[in-house]
């Protein structure tokens, strides 16, 4: 430092003495460069003294999350700010990091090799060999799960679970490893190279390959039902929906013509069978006919019978597959049956009634009109 500037910045700080400035390495406590006041109102402590304690602390850290030298940097730098400690060099405090995140990576490595038998470590290490004929690693060829929605990738998913279940990774008890570091690893087998993975020592890559199986296990079968759950949605139902919805159109035209005739006839007995009054007048006309006989005569002059019947029917199943629909929450596929009981309603005139046929089966030949007496 040039000597004006530290004369000028002992003049700041009241230091008759700006020499002492060479002594600034070897300072202990009592160094009037160094008796300033933190923020408790105490004095700052010099780092050596709180260098295992922060060691501790930062293990800890990194143990648990594993954040990187950056991370750790900054977190160690507030810890020392917020216990009133004198910073130390950065490039002091960085070498602490680094060996301190080193231990705890290694000691990570350590125990997940640790928690593998001799038969469990040979398994991982097959994850990176080549099978014959093959392009890719084992490992490659597992960690890339289904791209289309189609049954062939539907077909893949569920045979990449079942390779991967045997593995038996499943089995290792993890409770003692931080959730957030097994994940972090099994990041790092997932996206890297098969190649760089074999150029590691055994603890490292026995770590990686136990932690990216474990990751693999369940995610394999997430992958494959949620790939069914997309199948089911887009190719089974909406193609289900689309083949009721063209049935549903092609039945329209007879629905329309049966509905007609339905509709004519009971026009016919609406305007036989009920007293008409004169709007100008106000007199009273008594119905055109008077028994069931001659009103059956008006409707089959407009619609026969048989041809009546068949548009009843055809109008029953129609409402008894909507209201199946209904009930079911989709369409009802087409060519289904539905059975139903043909009902006519009863129709007012003098000397008869019309009434259902029990037990008739779905369809014209089912539906019956039968005139009975108006007794019970």
């Amino acid at each position: 430092m040039p000597a004006e500037v530290a004369e000028y910045r002992a003049e700041q700080l009241g230091i008759a003495d700006p020499s002492c400035l060479k002594e600034y390495g070897e300072r202990d406590g009592d160094d009037p460069c160094t008796r300033r006041g933190d923020p408790g109102g105490g004095s700052w402590r010099d780092f050596a003294e709180v260098r295992d304690e922060l060691s501790e602390w930062l293990d800890a850290r990194a143990w648990t999350t594993g954040d990187g030298p950056k991370s750790l940097f900054d977190a160690a730098a507030g810890w020392l700010r917020e216990r009133g400690v004198l910073l130390p060099g950065a490039g002091r405090l960085a070498r602490l990091v680094g060996t301190v995140r080193e231990a705890a990576n290694n000691r990570l490595w350590e125990a997940l090799y640790g928690l593998l038998s001799t038969s469990q470590r040979a398994v991982p290490n097959s994850l990176l060999t080549v099978p014959p004929g093959a392009r890719v690693s084992e490992l490659d060829h597992l960690r890339r799960g289904p791209v289309r929605i189609s049954g062939p990738q539907m077909k893949w998913a569920l045979k990449r679970a079942e390779e991967i279940a045997p593995f038996g990774m499943g089995e290792v008890d993890l409770s003692a490893i931080p959730p957030r570091r097994l994940a972090e690893l099994s990041r790092y087998g997932i996206d890297g190279k098969a190649s760089l993975l074999r150029q590691h020592g055994d603890c490292r890559r026995l770590a990686t390959l136990l932690a990216t199986a474990v990751h693999l296990t369940p995610r394999a079968v997430d992958d494959a039902l949620n790939l069914l759950e997309v199948l089911i949605a887009t190719k089974l139902l909406a193609r289900a929906e689309r083949e009721t919805a063209k049935e549903k159109l092609k039945t329209l035209p007879g629905v329309e013509r049966a509905s007609a005739k339905l509709a004519a006839a009971f026009q016919i007995v609406f305007n036989t069978t009920s007293e008409q009054v004169d709007t100008d007048t106000g007199e009273i006309s008594p119905p055109e006919v008077e028994t069931l006989e001659a009103m059956w005569e008006r409707i089959e002059q407009v619609v026969p019978r048989h041809e009546l019947a068949a548009a009843i029917a055809a109008l029953f199943r129609a409402d008894a597959a909507a209201r199946l629909g209904r009930r079911r929450g989709m369409a009802v596929p087409a060519g289904h049956s539905v059975r139903h009981r043909a009902v006519v309603p009863e129709a007012p005139g003098h000397g008869g009634r019309l009434r259902r046929c029990p037990g008739g089966p779905a369809g014209p030949e089912g539906v019956e009109v039968a005139a009975a007496s108006d007794g019970p």
